[in-house]
């Protein structure tokens, strides 16, 4: 197609890269003085890749055009084909599937002399996406066109003809707008012999219904009748409503003039008025520029933030039944046991123990967004993705253990089990804030989706998405802070508390020795060692102060080899072990975006485990249901690869690809059947799932054979 282009309209230039190829044709190669003639721009997708409307929905970017031409030479708004509709990870946008072509008028002033030069130059840029990422693209087309007798380009003909009749038309339809309870209506009436079940309103502006929301449509004599949401965004919507109206044939121009008011229930607000301009792109004002498409203030962007919210809440809440948390939340509630009827004490803590959590995953998300800000690819959990973190944590967490275990006794505040019984705010806040940094290995269902939301949402909102995270793992001590009923059914303080202080040890303990073998896994045998070997310095150290506190003696001796081994864990350079490339014929390969979209090419079954040592939930379903030997055999027997896209140690390329998923956490699956379109799978996953999509996606591939 493009060296047919090339042939009628002279230079055309293509962006043989791209994922849309572009490229640029006149009607007439001799446009007359004083006349007006066409031009078109044709957008080619690879096969899985789509373009945007002019209204993109909920997220995307439209074709933007920037001309340079002579003076006396003037063009006109680019003019889309009807769109359909995408949804992706509860987000719905306008899109073009296939190729399309965008038409626009270029004017002649009539003082142009016949056989001058129009050269004309446009420089466009797009957002081309498929189902698995998004890339923002541009090009530069040149056509060189010459003042003439305005003769038609006879090969061009089929071309214009093809892109006039997918334009929506104009003035066929009539509507009239009025509100129905907390809905829009929309009475279209001029036709009513159209495909019901395929039929949608398409919104041309933002402000009246978002693209999400679901429509009703009924058929209503000469027409229709379409109910939809209104929208729930702060903005108002504009005063004259533009939209099109169109099955999976034929499309519709719609325009509706009139002041903008607050109806009564069924009252018409607004009424047809010809326009034929109905189905062209909203006024300049209206019109969304490249910044406003990467970053919108849709309607979407408050269900998103809810949604964002409450997972992030669910999240933390989660979080708390973590081996690495549990213990510090059921010290610091059975410390209230301690406090009796004291209920300004109970207040106090809680109101703490909420501010540290908050805090430091406030702090944790701002860091975060202000690095990608700064064009860093990192994502949550990216302190986890350096070994001196690990090996801190490690430290701590053995610790908190060995305080646990009785070892030794700090009556300062410190980060350990004394601390968090100590009573007061102080020591409340200390907590919170630890059991909010120990937790990021242990990420948990919900959080996944709500984390990678905020990253996409207005800063203010991510960072509400982050501190809602602390809230969730504050709330149970919260609750029963501030509700004495609830403090009612702890347990009386006993003996017996001593004794679980001591159990609680073990939990802290193992989460040491899964840092540990992460710690190996990041840095290798050699890494794995030094490791130990400044964790046995720190133990050293605290059995002295356990043994000097035994004796009535002063303990701040025996915290210099403590401070000895912090100060070695933060100085070294642990070592990195060179990472291992899978062979591309045998078991698990190594994730990478062309491995990927080179398998989908060629039909063949993927399942993408994005993982990483320091995920808790990751290697659990590694053992329940990835790792298995039924899942396994199901997937030798029904062809399908796996790719492992680990994360250990950050790998700029998966972040981005998980960005472009809109996510920034994981664990996160993927299964991609041959020729359908890619699911996302759950956060906990079942070996029966598994076998059960590999089953499937064998019938699908014998399907496609026969």
């Amino acid at each position: 197609m493009a060296a047919l282009l090339g042939l009628i309209a002279g230079p055309v230039a293509a962006q043989g890269t791209a994922n849309i190829d572009a490229s640029l044709l006149a009607e007439s190669s001799s446009p007359k003085p004083g006349t007006t003639t066409r031009i078109a721009i044709r957008m080619v997708p690879r096969t899985g890749w789509h373009g945007y409307w002019f209204n993109p929905g909920d997220s995307g970017l439209s074709v933007e055009a920037n001309w340079t031409a002579p003076d006396g030479v003037t063009i006109g708004e680019l003019r889309h084909p009807a769109p359909a509709l995408l949804e992706l990870a509860g987000l719905a946008s306008y899109v073009h599937k296939g190729a399309f072509t965008l038409l626009t008028e270029l004017n002649l002033d009539g003082d142009i002399a016949p056989g001058t030069a129009i050269p004309l130059r446009a420089n466009l840029s797009w957002l081309a996406c498929s189902d698995t990422l998004c890339v923002p693209e541009r090009t530069t087309l040149d056509l060189r066109l010459t003042a003439g007798d305005g003769k038609i380009n006879a090969t061009a003909v089929p071309v214009f003809r093809a892109a006039e009749a997918a334009l929506p038309v104009d003035g066929r339809f009539k509507v009239v707008v009025g509100r129905q309870g907390e809905d829009w209506r929309f009475d279209i009436e001029g036709d009513s012999n159209l495909d019901a079940s395929t039929l949608r309103l398409f919104l041309a502006q933002d402000g009246w219904f978002a693209a999400s929301a679901p429509q009703t449509v009924v058929r209503r004599g000469n027409g229709w009748r379409v109910t939809v949401a209104a929208s729930d965004d702060a903005a108002p919507a504009p005063s004259d409503f533009r939209g099109v109206f169109a099955d999976s044939k034929r499309s519709f121009a719609l325009m509706a003039s009139g002041a903008r008011e607050t109806p009564r229930a069924d009252a018409p607000v607004a009424q047809s008025a010809p326009a034929s301009a109905a189905a062209a792109p909203p006024a300049a004002a209206e019109k969304p520029t490249p910044a406003q498409g990467s970053k919108r203030a849709a309607p979407a962007d408050t269900r998103a933030f809810r949604i964002a919210l409450t997972g992030a809440i669910l999240g933390g809440l989660l979080l708390n039944l973590m081996p690495c948390v549990f213990p510090i939340l059921s010290l610091k509630a059975l410390s209230l046991a301690r406090s009796g009827a004291d209920r300004h004490t109970a207040k106090v803590e809680g109101l703490a123990y909420f501010a540290g959590s908050v805090a430091t995953t406030t702090a944790l998300g701002a860091i975060l967004v202000g690095a990608r800000a700064m064009g860093h690819d990192i994502g949550w959990s990216f302190q986890l993705q350096d070994p001196r973190m690990i090996l801190l944590l490690m430290l701590l967490s053995l610790a908190i253990a060995l305080n646990l275990a009785g070892l030794f006794e700090v009556s300062s505040p410190s980060l350990s089990g004394n601390w968090m019984t100590k009573k007061g705010g102080l020591g409340a806040f200390g907590t919170g804030a630890l059991a909010a940094l120990i937790a990021t290995p242990c990420s948990g269902p919900f959080m996944g989706v709500a984390l990678g939301a905020a990253l996409v949402l207005p800063v203010p909102a991510s960072l509400a998405v982050f501190a809602g995270l602390g809230l969730g793992m504050a709330l149970p001590f919260l609750l029963i802070a501030f509700l004495p009923r609830l403090q009612h059914w702890l347990p009386k303080p006993g003996a017996w508390m001593a004794t679980f202080r001591r159990i609680l040890a073990i939990p802290m303990l193992l989460t040491a020795i899964g840092l540990a073998w992460v710690l190996g896994r990041q840095s290798g045998v050699d890494g794995l060692a030094m490791g130990l070997l400044i964790a046995a310095l720190a133990a050293l150290g605290l059995w002295w102060v356990g043994l000097r506190q035994s004796g009535g003696r002063s303990a701040m001796i025996g915290l210099a080899p403590v401070m000895a081994a912090l100060l070695v864990a933060i100085a070294v350079e642990l070592p990195r072990p060179v990472a291992a490339t899978a062979p591309a014929n045998s078991g698990p390969q190594v994730f990478s975006e062309a491995r990927f979209a080179e398998l989908r090419a060629q039909n063949v079954p993927v399942f993408v485990d994005f993982t990483a040592d320091w995920c808790l939930v990751c290697q659990v379903n590694k053992r329940v249901a990835i790792d298995r030997a039924d899942t396994q055999a199901a997937f030798a027997k029904a062809g399908v690869t796996m790719l492992v896209a680990d994360w250990t140690q950050g790998d700029p390329e998966i972040t981005r690809f998980l960005a472009s998923r809109g996510r920034n956490s994981i664990p996160y699956y993927l299964f991609a059947p041959p020729k359908r379109p890619v699911r996302e799978l759950p956060q906990m996953l079942s070996s029966e799932m598994l076998i059960g999509l590999a089953n499937e996606s064998e019938g699908n591939t014998d399907d496609e054979h026969l």
